[in-house]
């Protein structure tokens, strides 16, 4: 019995440095996360309440005033006119008008590849699935170039017809319905005398409302956040969304651009809070998402 023990304690013994390792490792991994991912998100939160000389001079992760963050947000929102407003309103109609076309394009399209035998099907499918993993800026130039052939560039369409071209929406939808809708529901209602678009409207597409949330959701963030197409195919700032309105500020800031004008106003606390005005949507539409969301992530994963 002694002997049989004796190999256990010994081997107890020998598990516990791997343990402390692991957790040191992962006490590491979170140092690294905490330096590199909250502090900066810290720092970007009190940034607003202060001067640009206190941002510069004072603990970086002390708070300023009340005061200094409506002074801050004036000269923001009074930078050349009230441009941030006109921003922040292109984006809305930019990424709102595009994610409808989404809808409209990539949810009977996910459904037609997924439950319906035509020709070049298999062909569609995987042009889709190419296009899906080819990264954006490789298509930019070729839209560009067709946007300029048919005299749509600086126009509103220029920017919303490329955000509606969204293959990764077809995908999630095409796997939803291949792996998720009930083969004998769609059977009982053709047996019914329902038609093919019936199915569609009064079946399948009730059934897909956590799967088109969820396409929703990633498409109007993506437009929300995107940059290039727009900064090349609109020519006046009018016409900017947010995210290029922003490089437009940070040219404007001393810090950043020795040559702007100094009468500008804008500096290190008025960028920060111009960052924090431009991701607040995305934050909101999160947080009342979240379960839309959740059930969308998990509509796939079981089957018939």
């Amino acid at each position: 019995m002694t002997q049989t023990a004796l190999p256990s304690a010994t081997t107890g013994r020998r598990l516990r440095p791997s343990r402390a390792a692991s957790f040191l490792i992962v006490g590491l991994l979170l140092a690294v996360l905490l330096v590199f991912f909250v502090l900066p998100v810290i720092w970007l939160l009190l940034a607003p309440s202060k001067t640009a000389g206190e941002v510069v001079r004072d603990n970086p992760f002390s708070f300023g005033s009340f005061q200094q963050i409506a002074i801050a947000w004036q000269h923001l929102f009074d930078f050349q006119d009230g441009a941030m407003v006109k921003w922040l309103r292109n984006s809305a109609v930019y990424a709102g008008g595009s994610l409808v076309l989404t809808l409209l394009v990539s949810v009977p399209a996910g459904y037609a590849l997924a439950l319906t035998k035509f020709r070049g099907r298999k062909t569609l499918l995987t042009v889709t699935l190419v296009t899906m993993i080819m990264p954006q800026a490789t298509l930019v130039l070729p839209i560009f170039l067709e946007l300029n052939r048919f005299h749509l560039i600086g126009t509103i369409w220029s920017v919303i017809l490329p955000f509606s071209f969204y293959p990764f929406g077809v995908y999630l939808v095409y796997i939803y319905f291949g792996s998720s809708l009930p083969r004998d529901l769609l059977s009982a209602a053709r047996i019914d005398g329902c038609t093919e678009w019936q199915l569609f409207t009064r079946i399948a597409l009730p059934l897909a409302k956590p799967v088109v949330g969820l396409v929703a959701f990633f498409s109007f963030v993506g437009n929300w956040n995107n940059f290039f197409l727009p900064y090349l195919v609109l020519p006046s700032s009018d016409q900017f969304p947010v995210q290029v309105g922003l490089n437009q500020l940070l040219s404007s800031t001393p810090a950043f651009n020795p040559v702007a004008g100094a009468g500008l106003n804008i500096t290190i606390p008025e960028l920060s809070l111009a960052i924090l005005v431009a991701i607040l949507p995305v934050l909101v539409l999160f947080l009342f998402s979240q379960r839309t969301l959740v059930s969308g992530m998990l509509a796939g994963a079981t089957k018939e």
